[in-house]
């Protein structure tokens, strides 16, 4: 039997309880229906999960008694990748969120670059759009047995963005083969708009360090591009076998 999983953020934890609030709360109540006594597992985001027993369901809060710590329902990666996408029109960032997390991402990092296919009108834009993408990162790792929840960062240009470990922009144009790449436990990956990079910013990512690499022959949308990247870095140097 598969496990009903819940998230709750680390502030609803005490030493042996846990509070389940708001949606997570309807969903236990109203969807599975779930009564005291019976067996759920919350998990924190951080790669923490539990095996509780419901205690206490009201209108829009469910108490639980925490019985013990367990591995999480899928193992992490051994690969920290961070995912540095430019900002595309649409729902095609939630693509990119909701694969990308499916698939083992431990941060996300949207970028504005060039010839990003949208333009934020100011700080709360760029912070409502976040936001939903928390919410599609949460349902993923949910879905896909994750104990852990990628970090997304506010849109930030790409000159801004703080590489970690071996760092990689994948360009359709002027790259080496994907096979030069080092060995890495830590790589920061970054894919560009419909429109791709500039020549600017490609000399730009040259200059920090950067592999430029090119993936085949063909020209990928560049959500395709993404999820792409990510499935061939978890290949290579992470649990994806």
């Amino acid at each position: 039997m598969s496990r009903r999983r819940f998230y709750a953020p680390p502030s609803a934890f005490t030493q042996n309880t846990v509070t389940l609030a708001d949606d997570e709360a309807r969903h236990l109540r109203d969807v599975l229906r779930l009564k005291p006594g019976d067996e759920v597992y919350i998990f924190d985001g951080f790669g923490h999960e539990f095996r509780s027993t419901v205690s206490n369901v009201k209108r829009d809060m469910a108490e639980l008694r925490i019985e013990a710590e367990v591995d999480p329902a899928k193992p992490e990666s051994q690969l920290q990748l961070n995912l540095g996408v430019a900002l595309l029109k649409g729902d095609k960032f939630d693509l990119v969120v909701q694969k990308a997390t499916e698939l083992g991402v431990t941060k996300l990092s949207p970028l504005i670059t060039r010839y990003a296919d949208i333009h934020l009108r100011d700080e709360s834009d760029a912070t409502k759009r976040v936001t939903r993408w928390q919410r599609i990162a949460l349902e993923a790792a949910k879905q896909s047995g994750r104990a852990f929840v990628p970090e997304i960062s506010l849109p930030l240009p790409f000159e801004k963005l703080e590489a970690e470990g071996v760092s990689v922009m994948f360009s359709e144009r002027d790259g080496e083969r994907i096979e030069s790449l080092p060995a890495a436990n830590s790589i920061t990956a970054l894919v560009g708009s419909e429109g791709g990079w500039a020549d600017e910013e490609i000399d730009a990512a040259r200059a920090r360090g950067f592999h430029v690499v090119t993936l085949g022959g063909r020209i990928l949308r560049a959500e395709t591009a993404a999820i792409a990247v990510t499935v061939l870095m978890q290949h290579r140097f992470g649990d994806l076998r």
